[in-house]
């Protein structure tokens, strides 16, 4: 069994802030891999299903991006698994936009809802970064991060999206890069 949580704010108001990249992706690979309804479980909103021949848990903690982590850590001990079964997508501002790069383990590079899964479980679990671009200077930052997508990102961001959900199965499947390879192509 793997669970992979996305990183987000929950409300309305957030919902399409680039910071909540993460609970689109989990939504997409959710309607696309045909997950039951989402329940309401260790603080956020818990869909099980199966990519593959695996089984995962999609999980969206709804305790704000600063405190992921206790969300995090409550299912990952229901569940008795390991850091290796736990798999986050997140925003990456160190990454062009609609770009997506798979990496095991490392730092948190400011990212509150990254520091505080470390914070609960340590920096070993898989990420699944969703490049959000800079925005050129650190003032603009928060702005950025917590900014709506743009109109012209709009179909961009849903091909992304799209592309993560079709190739969920390598992810699943533990061939990061093949899933890196194969989303790069879909989105050409």
């Amino acid at each position: 069994m793997q669970l992979w949580v996305g990183l987000g704010n929950p409300g309305a108001q957030y919902a399409m802030n680039r910071h909540n990249v993460g609970f689109m992706a989990l939504d997409a690979i959710a309607e696309v891999h045909g997950f039951a309804p989402p329940a309401k479980k260790f603080q956020g909103w818990l869909q099980e299903g199966r990519i593959g021949g695996d089984r995962v848990l999609l999980l969206k903690p709804a305790t704000f991006m600063n405190d992921s982590g206790r969300s995090v850590g409550e299912a990952i001990r229901f569940y008795k698994l390991g850091v290796e079964a736990l798999t986050v997508f997140h925003d990456e501002l160190d990454l062009a936009p609609m770009k997506v790069k798979v990496k095991q383990g490392g730092g948190t590079a400011g990212h509150n809802g990254l520091r505080s899964i470390d914070q609960h479980l340590g920096p070993d679990f898989r990420r699944v970064r969703i490049g959000i671009g800079h925005p050129g200077h650190k003032d603009r930052v928060t702005g950025h991060v917590l900014g709506n997508y743009a109109k012209t990102e709009i179909e961009p961001l849903s091909d992304l999206l799209g592309a993560v959900a079709a190739e969920a199965d390598w992810l699943a499947k533990g061939d990061d890069t093949r899933f890196m390879n194969d989303v790069a192509l879909r989105l050409g």
